[in-house]
This record gives C-alpha cells, structure tokens and sequence, in this order.
C-alpha cells in the first residue's frame, strides 16, 4: 500500500527543472500538469519528467483556451467530447499515469450531463486510459446532488474528489450532512486533490490554522472514507495531488497583493501530513 504525492504545476512560476526539483526534494512521486500544446515543448516535458524518474498524471480542461479553466458558454455536449479526446490523443504522445480532467459544463441540463459523461467513458475505453472526471466548479460535477445522479446513472465513470468545491457550492462542509453520496464518491474515487475548502472559498487561507481546523479535518474525514472504499476496491497505489493554488483561491492582502502564506508550503504540509494519516490508517 502506497500514497504517491503528485505537485501540481498551477501556480508554481519557476521552471520545469525547478519544479522537478523542489517535488524530487518533497519526496513527492509525479508532477500533475497539461501536456504543452506545443510538440517541441511536450518532447522537452516527457523528456525531462523521466530523466527525473518522475510520474505524471496529464490534466485536461475541456472548451477552454489555453491556461483558463472555466468553460467556454454554449458548448455542446459534442464540443466538450471532441475537445476532451484531442486533448487525449496530445497527452498519450507521454506516458501519462492517467488523464485527470475538468470536464463538461455547469449549465447543462441533468441529461445532457449524462450523455457527456457516458461520452468519457467510452473515451476511456477507445483510448485504454482512465480519465478521472474531478469535482469542480464551472463544470457538471459542481454539485454533489447532480454528481449524484451524474454516478448513478454512469457507474463506469471515475472521479477525482476535490470535495473543496462542494463546500463553497453549499455554503457548508456539506458531506458531513450527506454520508450517502460521500459513499456514493468514494465508491467512484480514482484520485484526490486535497484542497481545504469552507463556506464561502475553495481554500481557506491556511489549514495550519487553527480558526479551520473544523473544515480541515472534516476534509480528512472525508478523504480517509475514499481510502477505505477504494483500498475494497484492491487499490494498492493511491494517489493525491495537493492543489492549494492562485488565480484568488491564495487569499491576499488588501492593497498590497500580498500573499497570506506560500502555496509550495502550503502544498507539501497538506501532502505529507495525509501521507502520515494514510500509513496510520493501514498500519503501514
């Protein structure tokens, strides 16, 4: 049984060799990232990712241009499919550990969501890649109600829980009141991106602190029950990319912009610290 860390390259403003070097130095296992558009720039990325002897787990967005992630409105079901799997094509030029992807759109109806994800996977199974559906705003996994009947009627698909978004969605640490669809999730957890949330942000300001120390560990609690589902399910290898990230998740100063704490801190506390929890949990 192993928990392999993944650093995220959203948000970190240095050079690939410098993030090769600070996730080599962490004890992190991969980098989790977009494969660059451009060819030369992608042999320079899967070059360098196994000269390091690191992993990499491909993020894709879907109907958005480059380096934004929110979708483009009055995409189809159909313009979401074909982005998603020209993306897919791009990133299987490396040896992606699987493609995690935030996927689909919020304004949707509940059918056209379904169809879109019935869509993923038969991606999935063309391409012989698990693509990892992550819970997001923006997207038709924003709500853990309609990612519910989203599960229910697509038990193929595989999701990557970022439950961070569903607290600000909700206004609360919504889980805790919902065990069903917690274990609804979990069941169809492949992957966890580790983020914070509360009532009113994605990311609190620092989860060392002890004024969120209520929606930290409800977030452990929540974490532990997708290891337990998915450790049922035979998962040995597990694997987490924390994602405290900018873009107004990192909560700054008025005025000034200054940045309440380091997101590279804050990134490997939160990934070490679940490391530890994970070996406690299973006696490792």
């Amino acid at each position: 049984m192993e928990l392999a860390l993944f650093k995220t390259l959203w948000g970190h403003d240095g050079s690939l060799n410098e993030a090769i070097q600070l996730c080599k130095d962490a004890g992190f296992q991969g980098i989790e990232a977009p494969a660059p558009l451009d060819a030369a720039e992608r042999d320079v990325f899967f070059d360098s990712l196994e000269s390091a002897g690191l992993q990499w787990i491909a993020e894709i967005s879907t109907c958005t241009p480059s380096g934004i992630f929110v979708p483009l409105p009055h995409r189809s079901v159909e313009d979401h499919l074909q982005s998603l799997e020209e993306a897919v094509l791009i990133s299987l030029e490396g040896s992606p550990r699987f493609i995690n992807t935030m996927a689909g759109y919020d304004a949707w109806s509940t059918a056209d969501a379904i169809c879109f994800f019935e869509g993923v996977v038969r991606l999935q199974e063309k391409h012989g890649i698990i693509i990892s559906a992550e819970t997001h705003r923006g997207r038709s996994t924003y709500s853990p109600w309609l990612t519910r009947d989203i599960l229910l009627a697509v038990p193929e698909l595989r999701i990557t829980c970022d439950f961070s978004h569903w607290c600000v969605v909700s206004e609360r640490l919504i889980l805790d009141e919902e065990p069903e669809i917690l274990e609804l999730a979990a069941k169809h957890a492949h992957h966890i991106q580790p983020r914070v949330g509360y009532n009113q942000s994605p990311q609190v300001p620092d989860p060392r602190a002890p004024e969120y120390a209520e929606a930290l560990h409800a977030h452990e609690r929540w974490w532990s029950v997708v290891w337990e589902s998915m450790q049922a399910r035979g998962s040995t290898y597990f694997t987490m990319t924390p994602e405290f990230g900018p873009d107004g998740y990192l909560q700054c100063e008025p005025f000034t912009c200054t940045p309440v704490a380091d997101l590279w801190d804050l990134n490997c506390w939160i990934g070490l610290r679940q490391r530890h929890r994970f070996q406690d949990q299973f006696k490792i």
